[in-house]
């Protein structure tokens, strides 16, 4: 269990890569390294997502990234739409390399720090919550982020998530809807599916 991207600690020997991405039309430079998620590339699940998120009509406050890993999403929105964004994520290994990356690409207006999915947050409630959900950590994971995001968005604020049909995108979409009483497939592709819930 140890060497998982949702481990804690991992102990897989590093092996540190740096390369190039945009995302919403700027130039990320990411530093990776073994033992966390998509080292390689951004994955295409939060590909979609961030370029399917909208802030528009979002109450004022904060965005959290639920399982950030080494960054991209939360450095992305953060950067392209000057939202404060607090990141976490349970494997310190990939909080590091977040934070290493936030400072190499000067985004200044993000908190990245250590939790494991709800337990260690710096604010009471969120203007929005997104996450690209450890799929293999299990349904019982995945679905304590969809039902653990309600109560903590303010009235108006959205949950966004992305999941992979053969993954479990429909009992997802299930859960979402009982928590939230609504959701929305806001995009579809590849099989990857975006779901959006609202706090009402």
């Amino acid at each position: 269990m140890t060497n998982h991207y949702y481990s804690q600690q991992p102990t897989t020997a590093h092996n540190l890569a740096e390369w190039q991405f945009e995302l919403l039309g700027k130039n990320f430079r990411f530093t990776t390294d073994s033992g966390v998620f998509s080292k390689g590339t951004v994955d295409f699940g939060s590909r979609v997502l961030i370029e399917a998120f909208s802030p528009v009509d979002l109450p004022e406050g904060t965005l959290l990234d639920v399982g950030c890993g080494y960054g991209p999403m939360g450095l992305a929105l953060a950067a392209a739409y000057e939202l404060p964004v607090e990141m976490v994520d349970i494997n310190q290994r990939a909080v590091a390399l977040a934070q290493e990356n936030a400072a190499k690409n000067q985004v200044n207006n993000v908190d990245i720090h250590v939790s494991n999915i709800y337990e260690e947050l710096h604010q009471a409630s969120y203007a929005a919550i997104i996450s690209n959900p450890p799929i293999r950590a299990g349904k019982q994971v995945v679905h304590e982020i969809l039902s653990g995001a309600e109560p903590l968005l303010k009235t108006g604020g959205t949950l966004t998530v992305v999941i992979q049909k053969k993954q479990g995108a429909p009992s997802a979409e299930k859960k979402m809807q009982e928590v939230f009483g609504n959701v929305e497939i806001v995009t579809k592709d590849k099989g990857y599916y975006i779901l959006k819930s609202v706090k009402e």
